[in-house]
């Protein structure tokens, strides 16, 4: 059974970081692209950051400068760093495996809320 687990998310103010991580199992994480997509309520699903499995990183504009995704394999864990929070930012919060288009896997999703 593929599983994706996201923790860390909660309840912070403006200006505060968080750090998101999403642990696998059932896969062969090294050889995974990751991703971390968010959605807010009434919106669609958007890309927020990727790291490939050689380690090259993609960000979404909104959050570039502010956000920093990691993995460890050893751990089979990525991490989305998350600082500067914005009331923007406020989404659940979903970890994405894939190894190409035809496999991918998703997180349940951890809420993220930015609020003072």
């Amino acid at each position: 059974q593929v599983q994706l687990v996201e923790s860390g998310g909660g309840l912070v103010q403006p200006g505060e970081s968080l750090r998101l991580s999403c642990a696998a199992s059932g896969i062969i994480f090294s050889i995974y692209a990751m991703g971390w997509y968010r959605q807010a309520p009434g919106k669609q699903r958007e890309l927020v950051a990727t790291i490939t499995s050689g380690g090259r990183t993609n960000y979404a504009g909104s959050v570039k400068g502010r956000f920093t995704i990691s993995r460890d394999n050893a751990k089979k864990t990525v991490y989305l760093q998350m600082n500067r929070l914005k009331p923007e930012d406020t989404a659940v919060y979903y970890c994405n495996a894939a190894k190409s288009a035809y496999e991918a896997y998703w997180g349940q999703g951890t809420q993220v809320t930015v609020s003072s």
